[in-house]
């Protein structure tokens, strides 16, 4: 994958809400439901959503900048270390005899014992090292198959089946579970790559991206919104309609209730799958808004209103 900060089109020193805004933006463009089976947008929007999801996270976004993993979050390679390796090869000395007659002596000759060290050990003891061990003898497996699969912000929170194709032509059915989040990925057992030479067929991962959504967030298991209400609502308390992943419910607002106030829906949040009676919440921040239109009246009335502000900021320890 290209930069992470050239792909979202950010400086180096972005902010996180302008890495957020960034990825929005592309995500509304090129989300793949928008554009049914055009490979060349999914790439596009797949890419964005990794290098979001990489320069989101704190600990990635600093392991990426010091140079310790690359684009796709995997760590670097470093380079490998010949002469500790050739050390490692050498055949252990006995004692009492030199370095020539350790390594070249043969069964049999005078306080010998050894085996004769040549080349092709040396170079088979240099592949195991940095190869990962000899391979297993047998037909090798079939290739895994990689596929991007776009989801609503609801789809995930609430679980969805869609039906998607491979990049074998078939089709099929996939279940997103519940509390599901961008990064995490299904796999399908043996629908990849058919094995060249009669091994087990390969896999299919299917990398989960989810769409931001315009009113929900979340965090962990909770889900945070920010509700819109009246200066009149703020002051005498209402009861009014908030959206949930589960549809609209009924919230009470307290008379003077604070702008910026978090009021919590108990149980609204995300279920964990296979775990349906243990939920997350729902945190509902309220943004007071002035009035459409402000008349002499309530000018007049706001102009009653003791004078606290600075004993206010006072406690706040502002001022």
């Amino acid at each position: 994958m290209r930069d992470p900060y050239a792909v979202l089109g950010v400086a180096k020193d972005a902010t996180p809400d302008a890495i957020k805004a960034a990825f929005r933006t592309l995500a509304k463009k090129f989300h793949p439901d928008l554009h049914p089976g055009d490979l060349a947008v999914e790439r596009r929007f797949k890419e964005a959503s990794g290098a979001y999801d990489l320069l989101s996270d704190p600990k990635k976004r600093r392991r990426f900048d010091a140079g310790e993993i690359d684009a796709e979050g995997k760590e670097r390679a470093r380079q490998p270390n010949f002469e500790e390796a050739f050390r490692r090869a050498q055949p252990r000395r006995p004692q009492g005899m030199g370095d020539f007659e350790a390594e070249f002596a043969r069964p049999g000759a005078a306080g010998g014992g050894g085996k004769r060290f040549g080349a092709d050990d040396l170079f088979s003891e240099l592949f195991e090292t940095f190869g990962g061990g000899r391979k297993a003898k047998g037909p090798a497996r079939g290739e895994d198959l990689r596929v991007t699969l776009g989801v609503s912000f609801l789809e995930a929170a609430k679980g969805a089946s869609k039906r998607i194709r491979l990049p074998t032509g078939r089709q099929v059915d996939v279940r997103v579970p519940s509390a599901t989040a961008t990064g995490q990925a299904l796999r399908l057992a043996g629908l990849g790559r058919e094995s060249a030479d009669g091994g087990a067929p390969g896999d299919v991962i299917v990398e989960i991206v989810v769409a931001p959504d315009e009113i929900f967030r979340r965090e962990d298991r909770d889900i945070w919104i920010d509700l819109p209400i009246t200066l009149k609502e703020a002051l005498l308390g209402a009861r009014i309609s908030v959206p949930t992943i589960d549809g609209p419910v009924m919230l009470t607002v307290p008379k003077e209730t604070d702008a910026g106030a978090v009021l919590r829906l108990k149980g609204r949040g995300l279920a964990e799958a296979g775990n349906a009676r243990t939920r997350g919440d729902q945190y509902v921040k309220l943004i007071v808004r002035m009035p459409g239109r402000v008349t002499d009246a309530l000018r007049a009335a706001a102009a009653e209103l003791p004078d606290d502000g600075a004993a206010l900021r006072r406690r706040a320890g502002i001022a």
